[in-house]
């Protein structure tokens, strides 16, 4: 099997301006497709190259021979679901009458405490990595993993991401993460993708 680099779910201008154009395409074009050119590289002639995605992310997760195909897997799929877990639109009507609003009352008080939750594991994640609202059995949680860590090699549920690696923000906010996080969790999280994950949709 191929990998090709999944089309994004929006224009690479729609989330201007909280993540411009040029950092998208910069984040897209080169950081993502690069992943799905070096996955493709690597598992060519194995016994991988045939399974899918999230099959080979499973297979190599705990193998440290197969390490840089993991690394380079899991990154396609981080990407994947950081790009879902965004939207330029506004409207989040899933969430009102969702399970998952009353879970997010439930264990963590209100979408506000949430969103501070979500930034402070973003800014103490050391180095490069992601922020992860997950459900695991049956509960809400925040968080943080390095590099390329995925919470699919876990029994969690991934609901939605942010990716806090530099390149997703530094043309547009250089070393501040903070405000980069402040902007896409005010902005630009796509709770109705979290809302579909949580209920299988």
């Amino acid at each position: 099997m191929t990998f090709k680099l999944p089309e994004l779910p929006y224009e690479k201008k729609a989330l201007a301006p909280y993540i411009s154009e040029q950092t998208l395409s910069f984040h897209y074009d080169k950081h993502h497709a690069t992943y799905v050119n070096n996955l493709n590289n690597l598992i060519e002639g194995t016994d991988l190259e045939h399974l899918s995605l999230e099959e080979i992310i499973l297979h190599t997760s705990e193998n440290p021979a197969q390490q840089a195909i993991f690394n380079n897997a899991a990154q396609v799929w981080n990407h994947t679901f950081f790009w879902q877990s965004l939207t330029p639109e506004k409207d989040n009507t899933f969430l009102d009458d969702s399970n998952l609003k009353d879970m997010i009352i439930r264990d963590f008080g209100s979408e506000e405490n949430l969103k501070k939750a979500l930034k402070e594991a973003g800014l103490s994640q050391f180095g490069s990595g992601w922020v992860w609202l997950i459900e695991d059995g049956g509960k809400l949680q925040v968080i943080k993993t390095s590099n390329a860590f995925t919470p699919l090699t876990t029994k969690a549920k991934a609901l939605l991401t942010i990716d806090v690696w530099e390149h997703a923000y530094y043309l547009d906010y250089q070393n501040k993460r903070g405000d980069y996080l402040d902007a896409v969790l005010n902005n630009l999280i796509n709770w109705n993708f979290a809302v579909q994950n949580l209920n299988n949709i």
